[in-house]
């Protein structure tokens, strides 16, 4: 075996692998630098921003300056905080103003074009944070509200006497999709997120799509994002496992995400227009 070149890609200012439960030296045994492999290694630095010389944002380069020197450790700071330019960002007071700011009239939100609708997202870097800034949004939208709960239980028998069900309700895990979605039809905050490949290249994991239909155990919705943009398509309940906790229970759920914002460790090249801290 052998002779294969394996191209690995990356930025090592960005966020560290996540190690479930673990410390900081279970973070950096986990980082590629740690590999055995890592001395057999040839390195090659990128020189030229390309989304910065074709992008067309006359703040683009700056903001790409700004990142190099954050993630040089050469940005002026103060106790852990910096301070950006008003340029670059456009400081809020509350989720109101955040939602307003990024999507404006929200009654407004079912007649805007799709392509507007999937240029804007709220990022939040946890669960309920999501889960909250969703509702508060759907609320202020016109339309009847429908609520799909999950069906959750333990793979190994024995361990139903230590996790019930309530406690199996309320686990919220990356790449899990919450006990509790709520959902309006209609092309609602650029519509939902797919967070597993269902079909792929149509329907794959961060694929959005616009709400046309709300059943019982289907969603019917159109693509907006990728290959099959336009296309109608049913997305099911199925079954999901987490695999990052000490037992394994299974999740029946829709594989979706909430119109509008979604969870993310925030990448330096984030370009949504609105991120909560």
């Amino acid at each position: 075996m052998g002779g294969v070149t394996m191209l690995f890609c990356g930025d090592f200012r960005q966020t560290l692998p996540v190690v479930p439960r673990g410390t900081k030296a279970d973070e950096i045994r986990a980082c590629l630098k740690s590999s055995s492999l890592w001395r057999h290694i040839k390195r090659v630095h990128l020189t030229d921003n390309m989304r910065v010389r074709t992008g067309g944002n006359t703040n683009a380069q700056e903001f790409s300056d700004l990142q190099l020197k954050i993630g040089e450790g050469t940005y002026p700071e103060d106790e852990g905080q910096i301070v950006l330019s008003n340029n670059l960002c456009h400081i809020v007071h509350s989720v109101e103003e955040l939602i307003a700011s990024v999507y404006g009239d929200q009654r407004q939100m079912t007649n805007c074009e799709n392509s507007w609708l999937c240029e804007r997202a709220v990022l939040t870097p946890r669960n309920d944070q999501a889960a909250r800034i969703n509702l508060d949004m759907l609320a202020n939208v016109e339309g009847e509200l429908v609520e799909y709960t999950s069906i959750n239980r333990v793979i190994e028998q024995d361990d139903a006497i230590n996790y019930p069900v309530e406690f199996l309700d309320s686990l919220s895990a990356p790449g899990l999709p919450s006990h509790k979605i709520s959902l309006k039809n209609g092309n609602v905050f650029g519509g939902i997120i797919l967070i597993r490949n269902l079909s792929p290249p149509k329907l794959c994991n961060g694929t959005r799509l616009k709400v046309t239909s709300l059943q019982r155990n289907i969603i019917e919705a159109e693509i907006l994002t990728g290959c099959g943009v336009g296309e109608r398509v049913f997305i099911p309940r199925i079954p999901l496992i987490p695999n990052n906790n000490p037992f394994r229970f299974k999740r029946v759920q829709f594989p979706v995400l909430p119109p509008g914002n979604k969870v993310a460790a925030i990448p330096d090249d984030a370009t949504a227009r609105a991120i909560l801290p």
